[in-house]
């Protein structure tokens, strides 16, 4: 009975240390450094389980043993707190600090800039382009109702997200900035401003000149005379998409409302999507006496108050044009 005892006692030390022994190894190898080599951005698609992840992981040179990985996860309790999405992994990662970025959900940033002035087409054209994002635009918003700005998103994000953030980024500047606008300018609506704008954000490139392209537009408003935006014409000509050509003397004369050219006052809409600074430009247009400008031939424009004056800049700038 002794000896039958004492060999019972013996194997249930060994049976112990042998399950403590699987148990140190188990804990040794989630919590080391891995084999990683260098920094990785890694995708754990939608859906997949903690065996997937391991396998995964094994993949990717962050664990040897999936087992391993699997049961050092549920002993830490994170085998339900595993998030699918973009994660960025550290060279020498554990598996144990592998699982923790997959429990606190950090995603990787990603970003897709949307620039000022393109019409609603283009910018849905541009999401449908970006990579991580998924599903499907079954709609093009109206031109003048989504803000061009850089906006982050994560992989697996809705292309509708980004546009659904681009409106209501735009209706929150339009909120913030017509109150603080200028006294006595000539429109009375949002509306209006942001057909102005839209014309402004077309008309130039450079920061600088935005104010100051507004007040042209605006003196030429209060006097009742004629727009003549060019940009106007080719969203008349090609409403639906960009105008691939330059325009004529014909085109000129088209009749739309769009065309101001040949209607006064403001187009209908906007013919585009405008920024902040264009916004902000037709509300606090610069103060200036003058009514024309032309491009200068270094991307700029030449400002000019009398039509004699603006006839020599456009003849300045026909020499620059044929030039080149």
């Amino acid at each position: 009975m002794k000896r039958f005892l004492l060999v019972l006692g013996l194997l249930i030390i060994t049976a112990a240390l042998t399950i403590g022994g699987a148990a140190v190894y188990v804990y040794v190898q989630y919590t080391s450094p891995s084999k990683l080599v260098q920094d990785r951005d890694i995708i754990i698609p939608q859906g997949t389980g903690v065996r997937g992840i391991a396998e995964i992981f094994r993949r990717e040179q962050i664990i040897d043993e999936p087992l391993i990985f699997m049961a050092g996860v549920r002993a830490s309790g994170l085998d339900r707190s595993l998030r699918a999405g973009e994660y960025h992994f550290p060279k020498r990662v554990s598996p144990k600090q592998a699982a923790e970025i997959l429990a606190n959900g950090e995603t990787v940033n990603r970003f897709v800039t949307i620039p000022e002035g393109l019409r609603s087409g283009e910018i849905v054209a541009r999401i449908n382009l970006v990579d991580g994002l998924t599903g499907e635009i079954t709609e093009i918003p109206e031109d003048g109702t989504l803000l061009p700005e850089t906006y982050q998103f994560s992989y697996g994000d809705s292309k509708q997200s980004i546009l659904d953030r681009m409106r209501a980024a735009h209706d929150e500047m339009v909120e913030q900035l017509w109150p603080g606008r200028d006294a006595n300018l000539p429109f009375d609506t949002i509306e209006e401003a942001l057909v102005l704008a839209s014309i402004v954000e077309r008309e130039t490139g450079v920061a600088a000149e935005r104010a100051r392209v507004a007040g042209v537009f605006i003196n030429r408003l209060r006097i009742n005379m004629r727009l003549q935006s060019d940009p106007t014409v080719a969203y008349a000509i090609s409403p639906d998409k960009r105008l691939e050509r330059s325009l004529t003397r014909k085109d000129l004369r088209f009749e739309s409302p769009y065309n101001t050219y040949v209607t006064a006052g403001l187009p209908p809409s906007p013919i585009t999507n405008p920024g902040r600074e264009a916004f902000y430009a037709v509300l606090h247009p610069a103060t200036t006496k003058e009514l024309y400008f032309v491009a200068d031939g270094t991307g700029g424009h030449a400002f000019a108050r009398t039509l004699k004056e603006h006839n020599r800049n456009v003849a300045k700038w026909r020499r620059i044009r044929d030039g080149q």
